[in-house]
């Protein structure tokens, strides 16, 4: 099946944003981009749900399902996709009493790898920015390039910056590094909004990669 890429940034997005303004109704101190990783799982989660994707949250890779006998072994992926809210078939029970027959196959769902930078945190700027920004992203690229048994995938990076300027810049620059150093990635789906500064980020991209298999 032909995935919609952009139907999924524009969830993610605006699940984000409405938290944002939210946040701002508050008062709070703070906003979602003092919020680590995790954190922000449920926000993206919530997006994809509302945009009636099946979300599957922290799934074995195939590839790995094959040779380790537990669930909780080998490489998870963060959020695996289904169309139209539909469940994620479960090879072990596929030919069981327990299979459900309108379950997506592993290799028809998409797989999606989520990271998030800041630019500034509480304490201010962030002196892993670039570091985090190149290491543990590309990290996540090779694991679902080279799992022979994913079709569909792409890495979902929420960047918070100081403007769109820097945004943008670093989007580049991580998408120049990345395919020099070989990786397979399509240039990005991005969709940009902007947040109150508290700590000095106030602009958030949501970019989505799309990964080919190596």
């Amino acid at each position: 099946m032909a995935w919609d890429v952009v139907k999924i940034v524009e969830a993610v997005a605006e699940s984000l944003e409405r938290e944002a303004a939210a946040r701002d109704a508050e008062q709070a101190v703070y906003g979602i981009d003092v919020l680590d990783e995790l954190a922000l799982h449920p926000l993206i989660q919530r997006g994809l749900r509302e945009a009636e994707f099946g979300v599957h949250p922290e799934q074995g890779y195939p590839s790995d399902r094959r040779v380790r006998r537990r669930k909780s072994q080998g490489k998870r992926c963060d959020i695996v996709l289904t169309a139209h809210g539909a469940p994620l078939l479960d090879p072990e029970a596929e030919q069981t009493l327990f299979g459900d027959a309108d379950a997506v196959p592993l290799d028809a769902a998409y797989w999606l790898e989520v990271k998030t930078v800041s630019q500034f945190t509480i304490e201010g700027p962030f002196a892993r920015y670039s570091a985090e920004l190149l290491q543990p992203v590309t990290k996540d690229i090779r694991k679902l390039a080279q799992d022979r048994l994913i079709f569909h995938a792409g890495l979902l990076l929420v960047l918070f910056t100081a403007d769109p300027i820097v945004a943008t810049h670093d989007l580049g620059a991580w998408e120049h590094r990345a395919l020099q150093r070989g990786y397979p990635v399509a240039p990005p789906i991005v969709r940009d909004f902007a947040i109150t500064d508290r700590m000095g980020n106030a602009h958030v991209s949501v970019a989505l990669f799309a990964v080919r298999r190596l």
